[in-house]
């Protein structure tokens, strides 16, 4: 599993690939890196949102 894995996610094949790098590079120029507010940051769920998993097993209209 775990070579199946790395496989899939084995950048130095696609490294050199001048279509990706264009993808790449127009992403870059649209968006630039910088720190979060802290205002911006209460709104960050690194690890998801609890409803997120429940729209899974049951419908919106339950959550509660």
């Amino acid at each position: 599993m775990e070579k199946k894995i790395s496989l899939l996610f084995d950048f130095q094949k696609f490294e050199k690939n001048a279509d990706l790098q264009a993808v790449i590079d127009a992403v870059h120029a649209r968006y630039t890196a910088r720190k979060l507010t802290d205002d911006e940051a209460e709104w960050v769920a690194a690890a998801g949102t609890p409803e997120t998993s429940l729209l899974k097993t049951r419908p919106k209209d339950e959550w509660k």
